[in-house]
């Protein structure tokens, strides 16, 4: 655990959809004693609103003018799941954690989260969530937006045949049915709006780390996260 004179860091972890970056950034939050914020979780959350309150057309649009009018409306907020050992996504009070997570959300998240008023909102939330440090919060903006400041970010890569591959794993694990070309073509797409929106669009920042995680194994990635974490902290006791 970390010692509690040492300084409390902000770690932003930002990256392609399915490359890992949610379980890397929960596991070494709950390593090194920090608060996980997972901030596609928030807007998967605004998704799932959009779904629920028929603010999605038949074509697959959104109804900007009646998501943004209703925004207000929506408030995410996480709390920790004692069975797991990690927080669960709450929309309006009501946990949706198993919710977020199917296909059908993840075929709307992109255009919902790349509306202008959208990402003011959340990005506030993310703000006001991290504001007194001691947070990991992975992303596609965190250290570009959220937390410029951050004072470690790492930038997560792999290639999309792998990142496909384990998201379609994590849908056959949870019983749903998933063909592997839908959920590839659905993560290219994901990530063409993710990299090309107005605001806020998923890049590398200059000052951060490159994780290409491809070929490694969990406990990999982790050992190298760790080692960050401390040479940075290190730096700050000595």
């Amino acid at each position: 655990m970390k010692d509690s004179c040492m300084k409390r860091i902000t770690i932003a972890i930002d990256g392609h959809s399915s490359c890992g970056k949610s379980t890397m950034a929960k596991d070494l939050a709950r390593e090194i004693g920090y608060i996980y914020i997972d901030s596609g979780a928030m807007y998967r959350c605004c998704t799932l609103f959009c779904i629920e309150q028929g603010l999605v057309r038949a074509d697959g649009s959104i109804d900007a003018e009646g998501l943004e009018a209703r925004m207000g409306e929506i408030h995410v907020s996480f709390r920790l799941n004692a069975e797991t050992g990690r927080p669960d996504a709450y929309l309006n009070g009501v946990n949706v954690e198993q919710r977020i997570r199917t296909m059908e959300v993840s075929s709307h998240v992109s255009p919902v989260a790349a509306l202008p008023f959208v990402r003011a909102a959340m990005t506030a939330q993310q703000q006001a969530m991290g504001r007194e440090g001691g947070i990991v919060m992975d992303g596609r903006d965190i250290g570009t937006a959220v937390f410029p400041d951050a004072e470690l970010k790492i930038f997560v890569t792999a290639s999309d045949e792998i990142r496909a591959q384990r998201r379609y794993d994590e849908l056959i694990g949870k019983g749903e049915a998933a063909d592997f070309d839908e959920v590839l073509a659905n993560l290219r797409e994901r990530d063409r709006i993710d990299s090309t929106r107005a605001v806020a669009p998923l890049r590398q920042a200059e000052d951060a780390l490159v994780l290409d995680n491809s070929h490694l194994t969990i406990a990999e990635q982790k050992q190298w996260l760790l080692e960050q974490y401390h040479r940075l902290t290190d730096e700050y006791v000595h």
